[in-house]
């Protein structure tokens, strides 16, 4: 009974795995336009929200579909948007890197977010 379970089981988490995979298209797409849609000299409240709830629904989900590097870099940007939410204002260059900061993530993501994260100065 276990063994079947657990076939069950793993039958399942691949398939969710698959379906998780064929949605990061859409997921970094949806990520990438509040992003161009963002100006960083009078940011708008809901595109920080809505680039805040991707990232943090990637950063809770990613590593358990495969995908850890992702979910780890998605958390890394998350927090540093929620201590951007923290003060009364931020500085524009201070958005700016944070957003080439989010640039580098999708493209990455887009390209292989199983690969190895990339290792320059404008990576995370």
């Amino acid at each position: 009974m276990s063994d079947a379970v657990d076939a069950e089981f793993f039958t399942r988490l691949s398939e969710l795995n698959d379906k998780f995979a064929a949605s990061l298209p859409h997921t970094l797409g949806r990520l990438s336009e509040a992003r161009a849609a963002f100006d960083p000299a009078h940011p708008q409240a809901a595109l920080v929200d809505e680039m805040h709830a991707i990232l943090h629904t990637l950063a809770g989900s990613a590593a358990t579909f495969g995908f850890r590097v992702l979910g780890t870099q998605a958390r890394v940007l998350e927090q540093r948007l929620r201590v951007f939410t923290t003060f009364d204002a931020v500085l524009p260059a201070d958005w700016e890197a944070w957003l080439a900061e989010l640039d580098v993530y999708v493209a990455w993501g887009r390209d292989d977010p199983k690969s190895a994260y990339p290792n320059d100065e404008a990576a995370i």
